[in-house]
Parts: structure tokens; C-alpha cells; sequence
């Protein structure tokens, strides 16, 4: 197959490329090939009559989207606009890569597929609103993940959450993680490897979730990440309102898939993920 990804040297782009590159003719777009919020830059991928277009290109500082939902919207709607409608004309699938913030957080239990969406932020309206624009192609499918981690890093945040943690323990920094808000870690890698089954089964159109099984909150997780580095900072717990953020966070964003596991799909443990992330960044080294 013949498959452009969108935002192809961020972080879940380029596990992407990595993943998709050997068995199809992979072209990786960034964002200076094509500009999705204008739907004459988009023409691009029309030159390349792809059979599949991968949009990863997203604005997803939370707090930021809160003060600029224009910037916000425009890519994260109007850019998933502009795709799926340049898709639809050439007669590729569009792949829409979401968001758990597209839940309130109030069940308390994991997401699935069959959960109506019900956004609490900025980022997460507009995510929604993209998902909605997205099914204007009926060839579509819609992936839902989650608190990410890759070996790229996230473009425009600087890294990650373990590589954060990391630096402020090894600066013996006293270290302060929320321990009230419930999340699913996802390692790129497998979610990449995951939207490759997707595409090579040709799987049923619609929305799927895809994050590493399980879920912890942030503190959780950092305590995770000292164990298997064996360092030993001074972490402690603090509650999300202490934070003062702009944007709302909803408080248990876990994902789970029931749909995936019927085509044998299924995506491993986080803690299992996050070991092999840590070997793979040379923070640690196999056993």
C-alpha cells in the first residue's frame, strides 16, 4: 500500500514510519511539506494518490489551546476538515489519530469505543470536533490514544513525561506528581505497531481505542519509572487543583478497546511497554 503520514518526525510519527516503512511505500509529510489547515496546501497529497493518509498533526498543549481555541480549532478541526475531505477525493482512507480528552472523565472507569464522547476542554472539544469531520470520509478510521511516550519525544513539548522525570531525579530535584488523575501510558511504538494491524487487516471503519492495557495515575507511573531505573528521588503526591492549570483535566481518561480483541488485537501492558521504552532510550539495560 501506498500510505502518507502527516506529521511524520513527531513522535507517534515516526514509530509510524518505522513501523509502516518496510512492508509499504511510506512517504512522510511535516509540516513544512503540508500545511493542514489550508486546504490548498493539502492538495500535496493528492500528487501522491495515496491508498492511505495517516493525520497526525495535532496542537496539543492543553493549557495553551485555552488561550488560543482559534489556533486550536484550525488545526485540530479544520486541518482534519481539510484531510478528510482531500482523501475522499482521491479515494484514500483517512486515519484521525485522538484523544482520551475527548471524555469527561466522570465514569471511573476505562473508556471503550461505545462511550459517548463528552469534552471538558479546549483541546478536547476541538479533537472532537475533527473525529466528526473525519467521518466525512466514509473510509475512515479514528484512533483514540493516550497520554503518549515515544523515543522522538513530543514536538513542541520538549520531550516527555518519563524524560522529565528522569532529568529531575538525576538533579536529585524534589519531585511533586499528581496522584488524582487516571490515565492510560501509551509507548508510540505499540501504537503504531497496532494502527499497522489495523491497516493490513482492513478492519471494519470506525473508531478504535489504542493504548497499552492497564492504567495508573501520573504519580503511579513516575513511581514506576524510579523503579525500574532504580533511582530513589524524593517524590511526593500532590492533588491536580494544586497545579492551577487553565485548562480542565478530566479525572479518569483510562482507554480500553473491546472492538480490537475480536480481530486478535491486542496491545500489551503499560508497565511492560514502559520497560522496554527505557531499554530502548538506554536508561537502562536488558536483564
Amino acid at each position: 500500500m501506498k500510505i502518507v503520514v502527516i506529521g511524520s518526525t513527531g513522535q507517534l510519527g515516526i514509530d509510524l514510519m518505522k513501523a509502516l516503512k518496510h512492508e509499504h511505500e511510506t512517504i512522510g509529510l511535516t509540516h513544512q511539506d503540508v500545511e493542514v489547515t489550508d486546504y490548498n496546501s493539502c492538495q500535496i497529497l493528492k500528487k501522491h494518490r495515496p491508498d492511505v493518509i495517516i493525520n497526525t498533526a495535532a496542537f496539543h498543549k492543553t493549557d495553551q489551546c485555552e488561550e488560543e481555541p482559534i489556533k486550536t480549532f484550525t488545526v485540530n478541526a479544520i486541518g482534519a476538515k481539510n484531510v478528510a475531505t482531500t482523501s475522499r477525493e482521491v479515494g484514500a482512507t483517512t486515519i484521525f489519530i485522538s484523544t482520551d480528552y475527548v471524555f469527561d472523565g466522570s465514569k471511573n472507569e476505562p473508556y471503550t469505543e461505545e462511550d459517548f464522547p463528552n469534552p471538558i476542554n479546549t483541546y478536547g472539544i476541538s479533537k472532537l470536533a475533527g473525529e466528526l469531520y473525519t467521518k466525512q470520509n466514509p473510509k475512515h478510521y479514528i484512533i483514540r490514544v493516550a497520554s503518549l511516550f515515544g523515543v522522538a519525544g513530543a514536538s513542541g513539548k520538549g520531550g516527555n513525561f518519563i524524560e522529565t522525570m528522569m532529568a529531575k531525579a538525576k538533579k536529585n530535584e524534589t519531585i511533586s506528581v499528581v496522584d488524582d488523575m487516571w490515565m492510560s501510558p501509551t509507548y508510540t511504538k505499540d501504537a503504531a505497531s497496532t494502527i499497522k494491524k489495523i491497516i493490513e487487516a482492513k478492519l471494519p471503519f470506525g473508531t478504535y481505542h489504542a493504548t497499552n492495557q492497564g492504567y495508573c495515575t501520573w504519580f503511579q507511573f513516575a513511581q514506576e519509572i524510579f523503579k525500574i531505573t532504580n533511582l530513589n528521588p524524593t517524590l511526593t503526591p500532590i492533588k491536580t487543583n494544586q497545579l492551577q492549570m487553565k485548562a480542565k483535566r478530566p479525572q479518569f481518561s483510562a482507554l480500553k478497546s473491546i472492538k480490537l480483541p475480536k480481530y486478535s488485537i491486542k496491545m500489551r501492558d503499560w508497565k511492560e511497554a514502559l520497560y522496554d521504552y527505557l531499554i530502548e532510550k538506554g536508561h537502562i539495560s536488558p536483564k
